[in-house]
């Protein structure tokens, strides 16, 4: 994951490398890129992107069919995730984006290593929905917000652990 001010990369397998082994070639890579005046982003995509209306803060934008308190809200939401939240999650290789409210309730999308974090529902809800209710006593709470991609990945992991299943029930009959 790249953001404005750190760069996080995640290994999959735990058998590969340790991170002592890794460490150095990864940054040499990253070096190396640097060196030879390669684009860090492929200006082509940021600009479908930002055509689509995502904002230079990586938050999504802001419903137009909000009332002027409520946008006023958002923007103090915007505020407080980028001044205070965002820094501390990228400091352990995440990030905590803006997605929706309604209803006195703050959509994010946490990325990063928080997707797998186990701790990242704490997160959420004492860490980020304590502090911007502290600040904006309007929010009533905070949920994590699930795209597209994310209910197609589940779906798909469900049907594979039903595949798994069955195919475990088949073994054993074929046992007996």
């Amino acid at each position: 994951m790249l953001g404005s001010d750190f760069v996080t990369v995640t290994k999959e397998d735990d058998d590969i490398s340790d991170w002592k082994t890794l460490r150095p070639e990864i940054f040499a890579i990253i070096m190396d890129h640097f060196a030879m005046n390669l684009p860090i982003i492929n200006e082509e995509l940021d600009r479908m992107v930002n055509e689509e209306g995502q904002n230079e803060s990586d938050h999504l934008p802001t419903d137009e069919n909000l009332s002027e308190e409520d946008k006023q809200t958002v923007e103090l939401i915007k505020e407080l995730l980028d001044t205070r939240i965002r820094p501390t999650v990228q400091e352990d290789g995440g990030d905590v984006v803006f997605v929706g409210y309604e209803n006195g309730i703050v959509k994010l999308k946490l990325q990063g290593s928080c997707t797998s974090c186990p701790s990242s529902i704490v997160t959420l809800k004492s860490g980020i929905q304590n502090m911007l209710q502290f600040y904006i006593p309007e929010i009533q709470g905070v949920e994590q917000a699930k795209t597209e991609v994310d209910e197609i990945a589940e779906k798909e992991f469900e049907e594979m652990e039903k595949n798994i299943e069955n195919k475990n029930e088949s073994d054993k009959l074929s046992k007996e």
